[in-house]
Protein backbone atom coordinates (compact mmCIF):
# COMPACT_ATOMS: atom_id res chain seq x y z
CA UNK A 1 0.00 0.00 0.00
CA UNK A 2 1.07 3.13 -0.76
CA UNK A 3 -0.43 5.05 2.01
CA UNK A 4 -2.44 4.96 4.93
CA UNK A 5 -5.97 3.39 4.84
CA UNK A 6 -7.54 6.32 7.11
CA UNK A 7 -6.36 9.24 6.92
CA UNK A 8 -7.12 12.08 8.84
CA UNK A 9 -9.72 14.24 7.29
CA UNK A 10 -8.73 17.48 8.41
CA UNK A 11 -5.85 19.67 9.64
CA UNK A 12 -3.13 20.68 7.55
CA UNK A 13 -2.35 19.04 4.08
CA UNK A 14 0.66 17.25 5.56
CA UNK A 15 -1.02 16.34 8.95
CA UNK A 16 -1.21 12.28 8.93
CA UNK A 17 1.12 11.72 5.73
CA UNK A 18 3.10 8.33 6.09
CA UNK A 19 6.98 7.99 5.48
CA UNK A 20 6.59 6.64 1.88
CA UNK A 21 4.26 9.69 1.61
CA UNK A 22 6.76 12.18 2.20
CA UNK A 23 9.50 10.19 0.23
CA UNK A 24 7.27 10.28 -2.82
CA UNK A 25 6.74 14.21 -2.03
CA UNK A 26 10.56 14.79 -1.69
CA UNK A 27 11.69 12.74 -4.85
CA UNK A 28 9.13 14.88 -6.52
CA UNK A 29 9.76 17.81 -5.80
CA UNK A 30 13.53 17.18 -6.16
CA UNK A 31 12.84 16.55 -9.78
CA UNK A 32 11.05 19.66 -10.53
CA UNK A 33 13.55 21.39 -8.44
CA UNK A 34 16.50 20.02 -10.70
CA UNK A 35 14.11 20.55 -13.29
CA UNK A 36 13.88 24.18 -13.28
CA UNK A 37 17.19 24.86 -11.87
CA UNK A 38 18.41 23.36 -15.15
CA UNK A 39 15.82 25.55 -17.17
CA UNK A 40 17.34 29.17 -14.96
CA UNK A 41 20.63 27.65 -15.63
CA UNK A 42 19.90 28.11 -19.44
CA UNK A 43 18.45 31.48 -18.98
CA UNK A 44 21.32 32.86 -16.69
CA UNK A 45 24.23 30.71 -19.42
CA UNK A 46 22.03 31.99 -22.37
CA UNK A 47 23.13 35.46 -22.80
CA UNK A 48 26.78 34.78 -22.46
CA UNK A 49 26.74 31.71 -24.74
CA UNK A 50 25.32 33.51 -27.40
CA UNK A 51 27.90 36.16 -26.60
CA UNK A 52 30.76 33.39 -27.23
CA UNK A 53 29.06 31.22 -29.74
CA UNK A 54 27.33 33.71 -32.10
CA UNK A 55 29.50 35.91 -35.25
CA UNK A 56 29.67 39.34 -35.15
CA UNK A 57 26.97 41.24 -35.86
CA UNK A 58 24.46 38.43 -35.08
CA UNK A 59 21.72 39.64 -32.07
CA UNK A 60 22.01 37.78 -28.73
CA UNK A 61 18.75 39.03 -27.37
CA UNK A 62 17.39 37.70 -30.77
CA UNK A 63 19.28 34.31 -31.20
CA UNK A 64 18.73 33.51 -27.38
CA UNK A 65 14.94 33.98 -28.34
CA UNK A 66 15.82 31.21 -30.84
CA UNK A 67 17.75 29.03 -29.08
CA UNK A 68 14.87 29.07 -26.22
CA UNK A 69 12.40 28.20 -28.51
CA UNK A 70 14.67 25.04 -29.64
CA UNK A 71 14.41 24.61 -25.76
CA UNK A 72 10.68 24.91 -25.54
CA UNK A 73 9.92 23.00 -28.62
CA UNK A 74 12.15 20.10 -27.15
CA UNK A 75 10.20 20.60 -23.88
CA UNK A 76 6.99 19.93 -25.43
CA UNK A 77 8.01 17.00 -27.49
CA UNK A 78 9.39 15.42 -24.40
CA UNK A 79 5.98 15.80 -22.37
CA UNK A 80 4.08 14.80 -25.18
CA UNK A 81 6.36 11.96 -25.50
CA UNK A 82 6.94 11.02 -21.78
CA UNK A 83 3.22 11.96 -20.61
CA UNK A 84 1.96 8.89 -22.77
CA UNK A 85 5.02 6.65 -21.49
CA UNK A 86 3.94 7.47 -17.97
CA UNK A 87 0.80 6.12 -18.03
CA UNK A 88 1.49 3.15 -19.92
CA UNK A 89 5.19 2.16 -18.34
CA UNK A 90 4.22 4.09 -14.90
CA UNK A 91 5.27 7.07 -13.21
CA UNK A 92 8.15 6.43 -11.69
CA UNK A 93 10.00 4.55 -14.15
CA UNK A 94 9.20 7.53 -16.74
CA UNK A 95 10.42 9.95 -13.66
CA UNK A 96 13.86 8.52 -14.00
CA UNK A 97 13.98 8.35 -17.85
CA UNK A 98 13.70 11.81 -17.81
CA UNK A 99 15.72 13.06 -14.97
CA UNK A 100 18.86 10.90 -16.28
CA UNK A 101 18.16 12.68 -20.27
CA UNK A 102 17.81 16.16 -18.80
CA UNK A 103 20.96 16.44 -16.72
CA UNK A 104 22.99 14.10 -19.07
CA UNK A 105 22.12 16.59 -21.69
CA UNK A 106 22.90 19.88 -19.73
CA UNK A 107 26.38 18.94 -18.93
CA UNK A 108 26.78 17.92 -23.02
CA UNK A 109 25.66 21.54 -23.27
CA UNK A 110 28.99 23.05 -22.03
CA UNK A 111 30.99 21.75 -24.98
CA UNK A 112 29.05 23.76 -27.39
CA UNK A 113 31.33 25.21 -30.14
CA UNK A 114 28.48 27.18 -32.09
CA UNK A 115 25.08 28.45 -32.14
CA UNK A 116 23.74 25.04 -33.71
CA UNK A 117 25.22 22.35 -31.30
CA UNK A 118 24.57 24.70 -28.46
CA UNK A 119 20.38 24.19 -29.69
CA UNK A 120 20.91 20.69 -30.29
CA UNK A 121 22.20 19.74 -27.09
CA UNK A 122 19.20 22.25 -25.58
CA UNK A 123 16.67 20.27 -27.69
CA UNK A 124 17.21 17.19 -26.41
CA UNK A 125 17.86 18.42 -22.77
CA UNK A 126 14.21 20.06 -23.30
CA UNK A 127 12.92 16.16 -24.09
CA UNK A 128 13.56 15.25 -20.17
CA UNK A 129 12.31 18.19 -18.78
CA UNK A 130 9.45 18.61 -20.34
CA UNK A 131 8.26 14.68 -19.31
CA UNK A 132 9.31 15.36 -15.98
CA UNK A 133 6.82 17.99 -14.37
CA UNK A 134 3.49 15.62 -16.30
CA UNK A 135 4.69 12.33 -14.65
CA UNK A 136 5.97 13.74 -11.08
CA UNK A 137 2.42 15.68 -10.65
CA UNK A 138 0.44 12.31 -11.60
CA UNK A 139 2.17 11.10 -9.25
CA UNK A 140 2.22 12.94 -6.67
CA UNK A 141 -2.06 13.23 -7.41
CA UNK A 142 -2.34 9.93 -7.04
CA UNK A 143 -0.11 8.82 -3.81
CA UNK A 144 -1.26 11.75 -2.18
CA UNK A 145 -4.79 11.17 -0.11
CA UNK A 146 -7.31 13.79 -1.62
CA UNK A 147 -7.58 16.15 1.49
CA UNK A 148 -3.51 16.65 0.81
CA UNK A 149 -3.69 16.30 -2.99
CA UNK A 150 -4.08 20.52 -3.42
CA UNK A 151 -1.32 21.29 -0.41
CA UNK A 152 1.24 19.09 -1.95
CA UNK A 153 0.69 19.63 -5.64
CA UNK A 154 1.11 23.72 -4.72
CA UNK A 155 3.97 22.89 -2.79
CA UNK A 156 6.12 20.87 -5.06
CA UNK A 157 5.09 23.72 -7.53
CA UNK A 158 6.62 26.60 -4.37
CA UNK A 159 9.72 24.36 -3.94
CA UNK A 160 10.84 24.38 -7.96
CA UNK A 161 11.83 28.02 -6.70
CA UNK A 162 14.34 26.80 -4.71
CA UNK A 163 16.31 24.83 -7.87
CA UNK A 164 15.62 28.55 -9.44
CA UNK A 165 17.16 30.45 -6.06
CA UNK A 166 20.45 27.70 -6.71
CA UNK A 167 20.77 28.14 -10.13
CA UNK A 168 20.93 32.07 -9.56
CA UNK A 169 23.92 31.29 -6.98
CA UNK A 170 25.33 29.25 -8.73
CA UNK A 171 25.35 32.70 -11.34
CA UNK A 172 27.08 34.87 -8.82
CA UNK A 173 29.53 32.47 -7.77
CA UNK A 174 30.46 32.01 -11.12
CA UNK A 175 30.85 35.68 -11.77
CA UNK A 176 32.74 36.22 -8.72
CA UNK A 177 35.29 33.02 -10.09
CA UNK A 178 35.05 35.01 -13.53
CA UNK A 179 36.07 38.45 -11.96
CA UNK A 180 38.98 36.93 -10.00
CA UNK A 181 40.86 34.82 -12.73
CA UNK A 182 39.55 31.87 -11.37
CA UNK A 183 37.72 31.12 -14.66
CA UNK A 184 38.79 32.42 -17.52
CA UNK A 185 36.21 35.27 -19.28
CA UNK A 186 33.41 34.89 -20.96
CA UNK A 187 33.21 30.76 -20.20
CA UNK A 188 31.23 30.93 -16.93
CA UNK A 189 28.56 29.87 -18.35
CA UNK A 190 30.24 26.51 -19.52
CA UNK A 191 31.11 25.51 -16.20
CA UNK A 192 27.00 26.34 -14.88
CA UNK A 193 26.03 23.09 -17.41
CA UNK A 194 28.36 21.20 -16.36
CA UNK A 195 27.20 21.37 -12.47
CA UNK A 196 23.42 20.97 -14.22
CA UNK A 197 24.86 17.23 -14.93
CA UNK A 198 24.31 16.28 -11.11
CA UNK A 199 21.15 16.05 -11.11
CA UNK A 200 21.17 12.44 -12.91
CA UNK A 201 22.06 10.87 -9.32
CA UNK A 202 18.86 11.43 -8.27
CA UNK A 203 17.39 8.87 -10.90
CA UNK A 204 19.49 6.03 -8.75
CA UNK A 205 17.25 7.02 -6.19
CA UNK A 206 14.28 6.31 -7.91
CA UNK A 207 15.18 3.16 -9.29
CA UNK A 208 16.14 1.81 -6.25
CA UNK A 209 13.04 2.39 -3.84
CA UNK A 210 10.08 4.47 -6.00
CA UNK A 211 6.84 2.73 -6.28
CA UNK A 212 4.14 3.12 -9.07
CA UNK A 213 0.70 4.25 -7.71
CA UNK A 214 -1.80 1.81 -6.44
CA UNK A 215 -4.26 3.11 -8.37
CA UNK A 216 -2.19 2.41 -12.12
CA UNK A 217 -0.77 -0.73 -10.30
CA UNK A 218 -4.28 -1.87 -9.84
CA UNK A 219 -5.19 -1.05 -13.45
CA UNK A 220 -1.95 -2.51 -14.71
CA UNK A 221 -2.50 -5.93 -12.74
CA UNK A 222 -6.04 -6.44 -13.50
CA UNK A 223 -5.76 -6.07 -17.14
CA UNK A 224 -7.45 -2.60 -17.44
CA UNK A 225 -4.30 -0.78 -18.78
CA UNK A 226 -4.16 -3.16 -21.86
CA UNK A 227 -7.33 -2.01 -23.02
CA UNK A 228 -6.06 1.49 -23.28
CA UNK A 229 -2.84 0.69 -24.99
CA UNK A 230 -3.47 2.21 -28.06
CA UNK A 231 -2.11 5.59 -28.90
CA UNK A 232 -3.64 7.41 -25.80
CA UNK A 233 -3.58 10.90 -27.49
CA UNK A 234 -6.55 9.33 -29.73
CA UNK A 235 -8.38 8.64 -26.69
CA UNK A 236 -7.93 11.75 -25.02
CA UNK A 237 -9.85 13.36 -27.96
CA UNK A 238 -12.57 10.71 -28.48
CA UNK A 239 -14.72 11.86 -25.15
CA UNK A 240 -15.95 15.36 -24.98
CA UNK A 241 -15.12 15.47 -21.57
CA UNK A 242 -11.55 15.24 -21.51
CA UNK A 243 -11.06 16.52 -25.02
CA UNK A 244 -13.16 19.81 -23.57
CA UNK A 245 -10.74 19.75 -20.46
CA UNK A 246 -7.60 19.16 -22.58
CA UNK A 247 -8.14 21.89 -24.93
CA UNK A 248 -9.03 24.31 -22.07
CA UNK A 249 -6.31 23.69 -20.11
CA UNK A 250 -3.36 23.82 -23.05
CA UNK A 251 -4.90 27.57 -23.76
CA UNK A 252 -4.58 28.79 -19.89
CA UNK A 253 -0.80 26.91 -20.02
CA UNK A 254 0.07 28.74 -22.59
CA UNK A 255 -1.24 32.39 -21.90
CA UNK A 256 1.19 31.44 -18.52
CA UNK A 257 4.13 29.85 -20.65
CA UNK A 258 4.65 32.65 -22.93
CA UNK A 259 4.24 35.24 -20.46
CA UNK A 260 7.08 33.64 -18.38
CA UNK A 261 9.47 32.51 -21.60
CA UNK A 262 8.51 35.47 -23.42
CA UNK A 263 9.28 37.96 -20.75
CA UNK A 264 9.35 37.17 -17.57
CA UNK A 265 12.53 35.38 -17.82
CA UNK A 266 13.97 38.03 -20.31
CA UNK A 267 14.58 39.87 -17.19
CA UNK A 268 18.47 39.35 -17.10
CA UNK A 269 18.38 40.73 -20.28
CA UNK A 270 16.35 43.82 -19.29
CA UNK A 271 19.29 44.05 -15.98
CA UNK A 272 22.31 43.73 -17.88
CA UNK A 273 20.75 45.96 -21.29
CA UNK A 274 20.10 49.07 -18.45
CA UNK A 275 23.37 48.94 -16.30
CA UNK A 276 25.48 48.33 -19.10
CA UNK A 277 24.93 51.68 -19.95
CA UNK A 278 25.08 52.73 -16.41
CA UNK A 279 28.79 51.71 -16.27
CA UNK A 280 29.50 52.65 -19.69
CA UNK A 281 28.61 56.34 -17.83
CA UNK A 282 31.24 55.66 -15.46
CA UNK A 283 33.71 54.90 -17.77
CA UNK A 284 34.12 51.26 -17.09
CA UNK A 285 34.94 49.09 -20.03
CA UNK A 286 33.36 46.40 -21.81
CA UNK A 287 35.62 43.46 -19.84
CA UNK A 288 34.71 44.71 -16.83
CA UNK A 289 31.52 45.64 -17.21
CA UNK A 290 31.00 41.64 -18.07
CA UNK A 291 30.95 39.79 -15.07
CA UNK A 292 29.59 43.02 -13.75
CA UNK A 293 26.46 42.77 -15.21
CA UNK A 294 26.00 39.00 -15.00
CA UNK A 295 26.17 39.19 -10.84
CA UNK A 296 23.37 41.66 -11.50
CA UNK A 297 21.37 39.48 -13.51
CA UNK A 298 21.97 36.61 -11.36
CA UNK A 299 20.53 38.60 -8.42
CA UNK A 300 17.37 39.76 -10.90
CA UNK A 301 16.74 35.83 -10.77
CA UNK A 302 17.11 35.08 -7.19
CA UNK A 303 14.83 38.25 -5.97
CA UNK A 304 12.79 36.69 -8.85
CA UNK A 305 12.52 33.48 -7.59
CA UNK A 306 11.79 34.92 -3.60
CA UNK A 307 9.04 36.50 -4.85
CA UNK A 308 8.08 33.29 -6.82
CA UNK A 309 8.40 31.09 -3.75
CA UNK A 310 5.98 33.41 -1.63
CA UNK A 311 3.54 33.98 -4.54
CA UNK A 312 3.29 30.32 -5.37
CA UNK A 313 2.50 29.64 -1.73
CA UNK A 314 -0.14 32.13 -1.71
CA UNK A 315 -1.65 31.13 -5.02
CA UNK A 316 -1.85 27.29 -3.50
CA UNK A 317 -4.20 28.88 -0.80
CA UNK A 318 -6.28 30.84 -2.39
CA UNK A 319 -7.02 28.10 -4.80
CA UNK A 320 -8.14 26.07 -1.93
CA UNK A 321 -10.27 28.43 -0.37
CA UNK A 322 -11.38 30.70 -3.67
CA UNK A 323 -11.19 27.64 -6.07
CA UNK A 324 -9.15 27.31 -9.28
CA UNK A 325 -10.90 29.39 -10.84
CA UNK A 326 -10.55 32.97 -8.70
CA UNK A 327 -6.75 31.45 -8.26
CA UNK A 328 -6.47 31.91 -12.03
CA UNK A 329 -8.33 35.01 -12.89
CA UNK A 330 -6.71 37.03 -9.93
CA UNK A 331 -2.89 35.33 -11.12
CA UNK A 332 -3.71 36.64 -14.66
CA UNK A 333 -4.49 39.87 -13.84
CA UNK A 334 -2.03 40.80 -11.15
CA UNK A 335 0.90 38.93 -14.06
CA UNK A 336 0.09 41.60 -16.24
CA UNK A 337 0.33 44.52 -14.14
CA UNK A 338 3.55 43.38 -12.26
CA UNK A 339 5.23 42.43 -15.46
CA UNK A 340 4.59 45.37 -17.44
CA UNK A 341 5.18 48.31 -14.49
CA UNK A 342 8.48 45.98 -14.64
CA UNK A 343 9.94 46.34 -17.77
CA UNK A 344 8.75 49.89 -17.64
CA UNK A 345 10.20 51.91 -14.80
CA UNK A 346 13.22 49.29 -14.10
CA UNK A 347 16.25 51.77 -14.10
CA UNK A 348 19.08 51.39 -11.49
CA UNK A 349 20.08 47.99 -9.79
CA UNK A 350 18.82 48.94 -6.44
CA UNK A 351 15.17 48.07 -7.89
CA UNK A 352 16.31 44.49 -8.44
CA UNK A 353 15.66 43.69 -4.58
CA UNK A 354 11.91 45.29 -4.95
CA UNK A 355 10.51 45.97 -8.09
CA UNK A 356 11.81 42.04 -9.57
CA UNK A 357 10.70 40.31 -6.83
CA UNK A 358 7.05 41.64 -6.98
CA UNK A 359 6.99 40.46 -10.55
CA UNK A 360 8.07 37.22 -9.50
CA UNK A 361 5.59 37.20 -7.40
CA UNK A 362 3.00 37.83 -9.23
CA UNK A 363 4.14 36.18 -12.61
CA UNK A 364 4.82 32.47 -11.26
CA UNK A 365 1.49 32.15 -8.86
CA UNK A 366 0.13 30.99 -12.13
CA UNK A 367 1.85 27.78 -11.93
CA UNK A 368 1.15 26.90 -8.66
CA UNK A 369 -2.27 26.56 -9.76
CA UNK A 370 -1.32 24.86 -12.95
CA UNK A 371 0.66 21.98 -10.88
CA UNK A 372 -3.07 21.32 -8.58
CA UNK A 373 -5.43 22.23 -11.39
CA UNK A 374 -4.45 20.43 -14.34
CA UNK A 375 -4.11 16.42 -12.94
CA UNK A 376 -8.07 17.18 -11.87
CA UNK A 377 -8.57 17.18 -15.59
CA UNK A 378 -8.10 13.33 -16.14
CA UNK A 379 -9.15 9.85 -14.76
CA UNK A 380 -6.03 7.43 -14.01
CA UNK A 381 -5.15 5.76 -17.36
CA UNK A 382 -5.16 9.33 -19.08
CA UNK A 383 -3.86 12.00 -16.49
CA UNK A 384 -0.21 11.90 -17.47
CA UNK A 385 -0.90 12.25 -21.05
CA UNK A 386 -3.52 14.96 -20.56
CA UNK A 387 -1.56 16.72 -18.26
CA UNK A 388 1.59 16.61 -20.31
CA UNK A 389 -0.90 17.73 -23.56
CA UNK A 390 -2.06 20.85 -21.55
CA UNK A 391 1.59 21.74 -20.85
CA UNK A 392 3.26 20.71 -23.77
CA UNK A 393 1.31 22.09 -26.68
CA UNK A 394 1.14 24.77 -24.89
CA UNK A 395 4.83 25.22 -25.10
CA UNK A 396 5.14 24.44 -28.47
CA UNK A 397 2.90 27.51 -29.02
CA UNK A 398 4.90 29.25 -26.54
CA UNK A 399 7.97 28.12 -28.73
CA UNK A 400 6.48 30.27 -31.53
CA UNK A 401 5.94 33.42 -29.07
CA UNK A 402 9.39 33.55 -27.39
CA UNK A 403 10.91 35.16 -30.13
CA UNK A 404 8.58 37.62 -30.73
CA UNK A 405 10.25 39.94 -28.08
CA UNK A 406 13.78 39.74 -29.90
CA UNK A 407 11.68 40.77 -33.15
CA UNK A 408 9.50 43.42 -32.02
CA UNK A 409 12.86 44.63 -30.05
CA UNK A 410 14.52 44.42 -33.60
CA UNK A 411 12.43 45.33 -36.15
CA UNK A 412 9.12 46.94 -35.07
CA UNK A 413 10.27 49.64 -31.79
CA UNK A 414 14.17 49.03 -33.55
CA UNK A 415 14.44 52.90 -33.30
CA UNK A 416 13.19 52.95 -29.60
CA UNK A 417 15.85 54.27 -26.96
CA UNK A 418 15.11 51.17 -25.33
CA UNK A 419 13.73 49.04 -27.51
CA UNK A 420 13.35 46.12 -24.97
CA UNK A 421 10.78 47.92 -22.76
CA UNK A 422 7.95 48.35 -25.49
CA UNK A 423 8.47 44.80 -26.62
CA UNK A 424 7.72 43.80 -23.15
CA UNK A 425 4.97 45.58 -22.95
CA UNK A 426 3.44 44.41 -26.31
CA UNK A 427 3.98 40.75 -25.38
CA UNK A 428 2.24 41.36 -21.96
CA UNK A 429 -1.37 41.24 -24.11
CA UNK A 430 -0.42 37.52 -24.02
CA UNK A 431 -2.25 37.54 -20.41
CA UNK A 432 -5.61 38.25 -21.74
CA UNK A 433 -5.82 34.82 -23.15
CA UNK A 434 -6.21 33.02 -20.30
CA UNK A 435 -8.74 35.09 -18.82
CA UNK A 436 -10.69 34.38 -22.44
CA UNK A 437 -10.37 31.14 -21.61
CA UNK A 438 -11.27 31.07 -17.81
CA UNK A 439 -15.28 31.11 -18.30
CA UNK A 440 -15.08 27.89 -19.84
CA UNK A 441 -12.66 26.10 -17.28
CA UNK A 442 -14.80 23.35 -15.22
CA UNK A 443 -13.96 24.23 -11.32
CA UNK A 444 -12.31 21.36 -9.86
CA UNK A 445 -12.17 22.70 -5.77
CA UNK A 446 -13.82 20.07 -3.54
CA UNK A 447 -14.15 17.82 -6.21
CA UNK A 448 -12.34 13.94 -6.67
CA UNK A 449 -10.00 12.93 -8.90
CA UNK A 450 -12.07 11.96 -12.33
CA UNK A 451 -13.66 8.60 -12.27
CA UNK A 452 -12.33 5.79 -14.83
CA UNK A 453 -14.95 4.77 -16.82
CA UNK A 454 -14.39 1.75 -15.38
CA UNK A 455 -13.79 2.27 -11.91
CA UNK A 456 -10.32 2.55 -11.28
CA UNK A 457 -9.71 5.85 -10.40
CA UNK A 458 -10.66 5.64 -6.96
Amino acid sequence: MNHPASPPTSGRWWHGLSRYHWFVFTVAALGWLFDCLDQQLFTLARMPAMRALLEEGQDPVLWGGYATSVFLAGWATGGLVFGVLGDRIGRAKTMMITILIYSLCTGLSALSVSFWDFAFYRFITGLGVGGEFAVGVALLAEVMPARSRSGSLGALQALSAIGNISAALIGMTMAVLETNGVISLGNSWRWMFVIGAIPAALALVIRMRMKEPERWQKMKDSGELKKHSAFTYKELFTDPRWRKNAIIGMLLVCSGVIGLWGIGFFTPELIRTVLTKTYLAEDLSLEQIGPLVDKWASWGLLTLQVGAFCGMLTATWVAGKLGRKKAFAIAFVTSMIATACAFKFYREASQTFWLIPIMGFFQLSVFAVYAIYLPELFPTHLRSTGTSFCYNVGRFLAAAGVPLIGLLKTHVYADYAEPMRPAALTMCCVFFLGLIVLPFAPETKDKPLPEDERGFAH
